[in-house]
């Protein structure tokens, strides 16, 4: 099984990480489009002005251009460590046991717009792009990496995956056919979508299954894991979607 999360606008500065290492991330069939995608960042901070401009940074936001610049030599972090906000608040992972961590590394990729899908537990640096940008220099991101990312996670071959990402991030990496998989939507009790929880509930949902370590392969047993835990999962109309309940 791997899980597949969206990353935060918000990221955790700083590290002690060797700069980035390409050849070291998950997925190095990604490698070209992730070189072509930093180098295209890097030129862009050159530019200050542009940078702002297309980046959509307000002024207090403006040194996140710096963070760019210095893709290639800044220091960095594990990836599920450099993420802030709702989701990685909730997934908490600096406070699961070395077990649960290790699991992460090795079952959850965490979906960057610069680098792809990358391991939980890979180093990355601090970067600010989001999955909409047009960034100059390359083609738009979506069509930069959804054949890519398609292609990657195929001949990766996970026996299932569990797609926690925003529709903006499947944009950039559908999956394949090929592979099993379910893509997480959160509902109240009676269906009905929710915005304001839904970071919170993946993020629950993914320390959950850190901390339990489940050997999943298939929809059922996450589902029947999931009915162990008091998680209410259940299947949608869609075959490939399962709903996580929320309760009202």
């Amino acid at each position: 099984m791997k899980l597949l999360l969206p990353p935060s606008e918000t990221k955790r500065p700083g590290g002690e990480g060797a700069p980035l290492d390409l050849a070291a991330l998950s997925l190095s069939a990604l490698t070209p489009q992730r070189d072509e995608a930093i180098n295209a960042l890097v030129a862009l901070a050159e530019d200050p002005a542009r940078a702002q401009r297309i980046l959509k940074l307000s002024e207090r936001q403006v040194g996140e251009i710096d963070h760019n610049r210095a893709l290639r030599s800044s220091p960095t972090m594990p990836a599920v460590d450099r993420y802030t906000g709702v989701l990685y608040d909730a997934l908490d992972a600096a406070s699961l046991f070395p077990a649960s961590r290790e699991w992460l590394g090795a079952h959850a990729w965490l979906h960057a717009a610069p680098f792809g899908p990358v391991g939980a537990l890979d180093a990355i640096p601090s970067y600010r792009l989001a999955a909409g940008t047009s960034l100059p220099g390359i083609a738009p991101l979506k069509r930069h990496w959804s054949d890519a990312v398609r292609s990657a996670v195929e001949d990766e071959a996970p026996a299932f995956i569990l797609d926690l990402r925003s529709e903006a991030y499947v944009g950039l990496g559908p999956l394949p056919d090929s592979v099993p998989s379910a893509y997480v939507r959160v509902v109240t009790e009676q269906g009905r979508a929710l915005n304001h929880f839904n970071k919170k509930a993946k993020g629950t949902l993914t320390r959950a299954l850190a901390e339990d370590r489940p050997p999943i392969s298939t929809l059922a047993d996450l589902l029947q894991w999931a009915h162990s835990r008091d998680i209410v999962l259940r299947a949608g109309d869609d075959t490939r979607e399962v709903e996580l309940v929320v309760p009202s």
